[in-house]
């Protein structure tokens, strides 16, 4: 646990709606952390130009921000009386994303936290632009909150790669079991580990150098990939120190696989994990997390190796 527990919320001005607010304070009753509220804004139209008066604009400037301080201190007069710490902080930035890992950098929470929204025409989570350029460089843990109510007793799915099958370090698997079993305390909930492996690939890569491929040595192919894959799933395990927990280990298409099950078990958070290469602007999060985002039903954490 992080010795400062302190939690940076993400504010939309835009909306009276704000969800990762709520939640952002259900955790911090329970982690005993502070939250600050934040909101960054901009407008084009008070960017500036030949045309326009410094002095107008700062002053113009200076107003929206005042305008949002307001609107965080009424927020926070009725979260006060519920025991929480809580600080305030406007800032004119651009582009979002970039504003808000700056303040991060600077801030240095233990959590950041903010809404993601469903599409009422396709009823699922449409991540913005700003949501997947933070999953890519937001230098601290990300809940990504949907406008859902939690379970009585939550269920935190953490999923996890333990052979790095998609060039996933192996401290980031620890990292996501830590951060699970954090949330899952925090919660007074129900920790489920998911981990489901395709053998298609192998077998196929496998099978291309025989004339006719036969049936008993795909068979016995795919029994000795299901078992290397066990066995590193409860290596993992015995090494994290982790005892209460529901194992989930499959065969198939993992993108489609977590959703099913996250689905089924009306899970209320997945911990999963972003991995950044150096010398690039994006960040190589994995194409089961790039393929389930948006389908999940539930709040999101993202952690990263070097967050």
């Amino acid at each position: 646990m992080a010795e400062s527990r302190r939690i940076l919320v993400i504010v939309d001005p835009t909306s009276e709606a704000q969800p990762a607010l709520e939640r952002a304070v259900w955790l911090a009753e329970r982690l005993g952390a502070t939250v600050e509220l934040f909101v960054c804004d901009y407008d084009q139209h008070l960017a500036g130009g030949r045309f326009y008066d410094a002095g107008s604009l700062e002053a113009a400037r200076k107003a929206v921000l005042d305008a949002h301080l307001r609107r965080l201190k009424e927020i926070a007069e009725s979260i006060e009386a519920r025991g929480v710490a809580l600080s305030l902080d406007a800032r004119w930035d651009h582009p979002l994303d970039e504003g808000i890992v700056r303040k991060v950098r600077e801030f240095e929470p233990y959590l950041v936290v903010k809404d993601t929204h469903y599409h009422p025409a396709i009823k699922r989570a449409v991540f913005s632009n700003t949501d997947w350029n933070l999953i890519r460089s937001c230098p601290a843990a990300l809940l990504l909150v949907k406008p859902r109510g939690l379970a009585d007793v939550p269920r935190v799915m953490a999923a996890v790669d333990p052979l790095h099958e998609h060039d996933k370090p192996a401290e980031l698997d620890r990292l996501i079991l830590s951060r699970a079993e954090e949330l899952c305390f925090a919660a007074e909930g129900e920790l489920h580990v998911f981990h489901a492996f395709d053998p298609a690939p192998a077998i196929a890569a496998a099978t291309s150098t025989m004339v006719t491929p036969i049936a008993a040595p795909v068979s016995e192919l795919t029994e000795e990939l299901a078992e290397r894959h066990r066995r590193s799933f409860d290596r993992l395990m015995s090494e994290s120190a982790i005892k209460a927990f529901k194992p989930h280990i499959h065969q198939g298409a993992p993108q489609k696989l977590l959703v099913a099950l996250a689905q089924q078990l009306n899970v209320d958070f997945v911990v999963m994990g972003a991995v950044s290469r150096r010398g690039l602007k994006r960040a190589f999060i994995g194409s089961t997390a790039e393929r389930v985002l948006d389908h999940l039903p539930c709040d999101l954490l993202i952690v990263q190796p070097d967050e």
